[in-house]
């Protein structure tokens, strides 16, 4: 065959066989293949689908939480599935598990277990089969190397659950019944039955107080009589249980009507009887506690006896047993009425007539006297210091005895505690014997006030002619005013007037408290707080991004591809953007529906040609059987994607030794041509060496190609 027509075949091969959609898969589910399985996907080794939740037999009607996959593989990566039921519903879909055309399949190739719920069909359908495909995909976007397989289960239909019949409560009744005594406790008594023989279940009991549920006695059977009350009406409902559900609600046929009771027969019943449990007593007028029996002031809530008989109660009699007092004001246990002083506790009796008791009375004989208070001996109207012992007379009636008086004689003065000779009263330094003059009255005497003339100032600390009090930095010569007011003087305030700022350290005119950047001209905010200034921060109040290399308005830190403004997302993870994966998988779906339909024309094709090209090489052979015809290169073998074909090395050029002599131009000693080391053939239909000097070859239908 000549070297043109075995290239012109080889290319119309190439052609055909790359045209073959061998490798489409279905992200968004599959349906019809849960027998035949996904055949479209080349496969190392079949998996076995397992489900999980499937009964040994099912109940009509009943629902069954099932879990598929596949065994051999992680549960994590690409799959897809086909599932059908012969019979039944399905809901409750798990993730990415939908319903079409009455199956489930996958919704997205994300993941490799599926869960949904099914429910089995009515009594009478029969056995029902469940087919499913699996497939685990290994993620390189091809056909290659995937992994599936197919399974069937045949659950048999069970029995039919039983029918039940509600049970029945009757001879519902209170006891007792009618008119019922307050002291006595109510008990519920009522049949139950069932015709299927189930035991009582979760009877519900109701208790109504005049018609209204008393709910805190729910489902119980006795009411203590503690909970009930004169006037009150008791009836109750009983709904029986069997297990499964309730009967009818059955009411008591009577009721207990709570009545009262006359608990110590003295003709009261206890609703009006004040003392139910006293036969002598059934009325307390003045609610004391004692009943008007025995109250001696019945009326009156706060007395009961009279011991004495003088009309006044104990409680409010101070003699309770003397007829002749009942009170003692002053509290000294003599009574008023015997008590020349009843409202002085510490006197009762007055000898001399003087009104002054005699417990108090210095001279209770002389009416003219009664007090010696210092004791002296001198009598309080004689003494002009009644209270002191060492004092009797005060001639300049300065209110200071003369005994104890400097200045007996000078009602202006009494003391001189500095001994200056100058009375204290005179001196406004009274206790300083170096002072006596306080010119501007500020407390300081003039001989040591730096400011004598100055109330409002004493003191120059810092010899700065400025005194201590109008001085700001008293102990500082260089500073006077802080104008304001944050401690630093306002010489060496950047901000006199600011209370906030002191310092600017980048000479930005902003004060280093305020900037956020003290030592950077440049910046003085920061408004989103990520230690980036707002100049510099393309976005400014949102901490989590700074920069935008890619200009797209999707900070870096966002943005799965900072570099490209085209793409911003990879929820996938996969390093292919959200927007070239939409589109490529767009791209995909339109061309699995194109090749489908084209897939066997292709294949019908490439037959014809290959019959086409035998033809034609038998020909040529005929024709040239005398001739030396070079070998075709063969790449009609069909090899799996990624599968490597083992290859001999290749022919070396024959070395020729040439004199040099010979040569009219410099000779080059000739190279040793490549081996090939390997052969495969891709996913696409390509063909490909690898060379034993590192390079590696495809063949684009002429030629080798190096990559």
């Amino acid at each position: 065959m000549s070297p043109v027509l075995r290239a012109f075949l080889i290319s119309i091969l190439l052609i055909a066989v790359s045209g073959l959609n061998l490798a489409d898969a279905n992200s968004s589910g599959k349906t019809g293949s849960t027998t035949s399985g996904c055949g479209c996907h080349n496969t190392d080794a079949m998996i076995m689908p397992t489900m999980n939740g499937l009964p040994s037999s099912y109940t009509p009607g009943t629902t069954y939480s099932l879990t598929w996959s596949g065994s051999g593989m992680s549960s994590s990566g690409q799959g897809g599935f086909n599932l059908d039921s012969s019979s039944g519903t399905w809901s409750n879909l798990g993730n990415r598990v939908k319903a079409s055309s009455g199956e489930l399949t996958h919704s997205n190739d994300g993941q490799r277990s599926w869960t949904a719920d099914w429910t089995a069909p009515a009594v009478g359908t029969g056995d029902v089969t469940f087919d499913l495909a699996v497939l685990y995909a290994n993620g390189n976007n091809m056909n290659s190397n995937d992994n599936w397989g197919t399974n069937s289960w045949t659950v048999p239909e069970g029995a039919a659950p039983p029918t039940n019949t509600p049970p029945v409560a009757s001879n519902v009744m209170i006891t007792p019944s009618g008119n019922v005594e307050v002291d006595q406790s109510l008990t519920l008594s009522y049949t139950y039955s069932d015709d299927d023989s189930d035991p009582e279940g979760t009877t519900q009991i109701r208790w109504y107080v005049n018609g209204v549920v008393r709910s805190s006695f729910n489902d119980v059977s006795t009411i203590p009589s503690s909970s009930t009350s004169v006037g009150e009406e008791w009836t109750v409902k009983v709904t029986p249980h069997d297990g499964t559900e309730f009967g009818a609600t059955v009411e008591s046929i009577d009721s207990a009507d709570i009545i009262d009771i006359d608990s110590d027969g003295d003709g009261t019943l206890d609703g009006d009887d004040a003392f139910p449990s006293d036969p002598n007593e059934d009325t307390d007028s003045d609610s004391d506690g004692v009943g008007d029996n025995a109250d001696a002031f019945p009326n009156d809530p706060n007395e009961t006896m009279d011991s004495d008989g003088d009309n006044v109660g104990d409680n409010a009699d101070a003699f309770p047993n003397d007829p002749t007092e009942t009170m003692d004001s002053d509290g000294d246990t003599v009574g008023d009425n015997a008590d020349a002083f009843p409202n002085d506790p510490t006197e009762t009796m007055d000898s001399d007539g003087d009104n002054v008791g005699d417990n108090s009375d210095a001279f209770p004989n002389d009416a003219n006297e009664t007090m010696d208070s210092d004791g002296d001996t001198v009598g309080d109207n004689a003494d002009a210091f009644p209270n002191d012992s060492s004092e009797t007379v005060d001639s300049d009636m300065d209110g200071v005895g003369d005994n104890a008086d400097v200045f007996p004689n000078d009602a202006n003065e009494t003391l001189d505690s500095d001994g200056d000779t100058v009375g204290d009263n005179a001196d406004a330094f009274p206790n300083d014997a170096s002072e006596t003059v306080d010119s501007d009255m500020d407390g300081v005497g003039d001989n040591s006030d730096a400011f004598p003339n100055d109330a409002n100032e004493t003191m120059d600390s810092d010899g700065d002619t400025v005194g201590d009090n109008a001085d700001a930095f008293p102990n500082d010569a260089n500073e006077t005013v802080d104008s304001d007011g944050d401690n630093v003087g306002d010489n060496s305030d950047a901000f006199p007037n600011d209370p906030n700022e002191t310092m600017d350290s980048d000479d930005d005119n902003v004060g280093d408290n305020a900037d956020v950047f003290p030592n950077d001209p440049n910046e003085t905010v920061d408004s989103d707080m990520d230690g980036v200034g707002d100049n510099a921060d393309v976005f400014p109040n949102d901490a989590n991004e700074t920069l935008d290399s890619d200009g797209d308005t999707v900070g870096d830190n966002a943005d799965a591809f900072p570099d490209d403004p085209d793409e911003t997302k990879d929820s996938d993870g996969d390093g292919v953007g959200d927007n070239e994966q939409l589109a490529a998988e767009k791209a995909a779906a339109e061309k699995e529906d194109d090749d489908e339909g084209s897939n066997w024309i292709l294949i019908t094709s490439i037959i014809l040609l290959l019959l086409i090209a035998g033809v034609a090489v038998f020909v040529i052979r005929q024709k040239n059987t005398d001739s030396i015809i070079e070998p075709a290169k063969n790449f009609d073998q069909q090899l799996m994607p990624g599968q490597f074909k083992p290859f001999q090395a290749t022919h070396t050029e024959a070395q020729v030794s040439i004199p040099q002599s010979d040569l009219t131009i410099p000779y080059t000693e000739p190279v040793a041509e490549p081996t090939v080391v390997q052969q495969w053939t891709d996913e696409n239909g390509n063909t490909w060496r690898s060379m034993d000097n590192g390079t590696t070859l495809w063949w684009n239908g002429t030629d080798w190609q190096q990559s």
